[in-house]
């Protein structure tokens, strides 16, 4: 039995690459000490097989086995189209 894998839902901020997708995930989180709305965004770069991807796309990704450099995460679905 595998070991879970990691998902999240982000948009996708670029798609000038073959085959590849920057996805920023954004999460929001309390301040311990100021007790503030923080938002913190990481990008990950995500394969994507079909090249389906646009900008502005919200997608859902999953943690893979490294496939280059930078990149260990492949899409698995096209959650909703960005407005054209």
């Amino acid at each position: 039995m595998g070991k879970l894998r990691r998902e999240y839902i982000g948009e996708v901020v670029s798609n000038k690459m073959q085959k590849t997708v920057v996805v920023a995930v954004e999460r929001q989180f309390s301040h311990s000490e100021f007790r503030k709305v923080v938002r913190r965004r990481i990008r990950f770069k995500a394969h994507d097989e079909r090249n389906e991807c646009r900008v502005g796309d919200r997608v859902k990704v999953i943690q893979t086995r490294p496939l280059s450099k930078e990149k260990c995460w492949a899409v698995l679905e096209v959650v909703e189209r960005a407005q054209v």
